[in-house]
C-alpha cells in the first residue's frame, strides 16, 4: 500500500489574497515528455520513476509529468475496465513513483486516470513528495467535452509549497480558462504547472498562445509536461517547455522525442518582473467594481 499524507497535510482550497512573501532560493524543476503504454500502468509507472531518477541526478526537486500519464489518454481502455486502467486508492502500482522519489527526495507530479473512494472517475494529477507519500490528488476543474460523458470535474484548486515557492496546478484544458491561473495567483502562487495532451496543429497553437498569456497575466512562471505520439487517438505534439513571469520561452522539449527540460525558476527573476510589470500589485489596489453602464447607439 502507498503512505498516504495525514489530513492535516493535504492543501484545502485557499483564501484569495495577495500578500505572500517571494520564495528566496531557486528552485529546479523538470517537465518530462515519454512515449506510454496504452493502458499499462506498471509499465508507465516504471518509465516515471526511471524519468524522476534521471531528474534528480539533475537536481531537480519536482518532476511534472503528462496529463493520464500513467494510462496513456485512451477513454476507451478506461470506460472499459477501470479497476485496470485507472489508478485506485492505496494502488500498489504507484510504489516505483514513491521510490524514486524517496531516492532522490524529489517530488513527482504525475497525470492519472483516477477511480475516486466513491467510484467516480477522475482526471487528476497525483502529488507524491520527497518523502515518496502520496500527498494529495487535484481533479481538473474544467473537462474537455468529451470527458464529461466519463469524468467527474473537481470542485477545488490545488497549491502546493515546495522550498518557499508555491505551484498552482491545472491540467490542460484548465490551462484555457484564465480565471484558473488567475485563482492560483490570488493564492500567491509564483508558477503554474500543467500537465497536459496538445495535439499537433491547433493544440500546439492553443499551448503557444495560452501558456505565454497565462505567464504574463501573473506574473507567474508557467509549465508545461505535454505527450508525443500517438494517445487515446490523438497525434500529440510534444514542446513541453517553462515559460518566465514575463511570458518569454525559456526551454523547450522536441516534438517527438522522449526529453527532460530542466529550469531554475529564480527568485530575483520572479521579483524584477513583478516590479516591472504590476499587474497583480494593481489588480489588488483597484478601486472596487460598481457595475457596468450601458449605452444603446441608434
Amino acid at each position: 500500500m502507498l503512505p498516504t499524507a495525514p489530513a492535516d497535510r493535504i492543501p484545502r482550497p485557499a483564501e484569495h489574497h495577495l500578500a505572500g512573501r517571494l520564495p528566496t532560493s531557486t528552485l529546479r524543476i523538470a517537465t518530462a515528455q515519454a512515449p506510454v503504454v496504452p493502458g499499462d500502468i506498471p509499465a508507465n509507472a516504471a518509465t516515471a520513476a526511471a524519468v524522476i531518477r534521471e531528474a534528480a541526478a539533475a537536481g531537480a526537486r519536482l518532476v511534472l509529468f503528462a496529463e493520464k500519464f500513467l494510462s496513456g489518454y485512451e477513454p476507451t481502455l478506461i470506460r472499459a475496465d477501470p479497476l485496470r486502467h485507472a489508478v485506485q486508492p492505496d494502488d500498489d502500482r504507484l510504489a516505483p513513483i514513491a521510490d524514486a522519489c524517496r531516492e532522490g527526495a524529489t517530488t513527482a507530479v504525475v497525470g492519472a486516470a483516477v477511480r475516486d473512494e466513491a467510484g467516480d472517475l477522475r482526471v487528476s494529477a497525483l502529488v507524491i513528495g520527497p518523502d515518496g507519500v502520496l500527498v494529495t490528488r487535484y481533479d481538473k476543474q474544467y473537462l474537455f467535452k468529451s470527458e464529461r460523458e466519463l469524468y467527474r470535474p473537481g470542485t477545488a484548486g490545488c497549491t502546493l509549497v515546495l522550498d518557499g515557492w508555491r505551484l498552482g496546478l491545472g491540467i490542460c484544458y484548465d490551462s484555457g480558462f484564465p480565471e484558473h491561473a488567475r485563482a492560483a495567483a490570488l493564492d500567491d502562487c509564483h508558477a503554474y504547472l500543467v500537465g497536459a495532451l496538445f495535439s499537433v496543429g491547433h493544440g500546439h497553437h492553443e499551448s503557444r498562445t495560452w501558456f505565454p498569456a497565462r505567464a504574463l497575466d501573473n506574473t507567474v512562471y508557467t509549465v508545461l509536461a505535454n505527450h508525443i505520439g500517438e494517445t487515446g487517438g490523438w497525434h500529440t505534439c510534444g514542446a513541453s517547455a517553462v515559460w518566465g513571469p514575463d511570458g518569454r520561452l525559456l526551454a523547450e522539449a522536441g516534438p517527438d522525442r522522449t526529453d527532460l527540460v530542466l529550469a531554475d525558476l529564480d527568485p530575483d527573476v520572479l521579483s524584477a518582473t513583478r516590479t516591472s510589470e504590476p499587474l497583480l500589485h494593481d489588480l489588488r489596489n483597484r478601486p472596487a467594481a460598481t457595475g457596468r453602464v450601458l449605452h444603446r447607439l441608434g
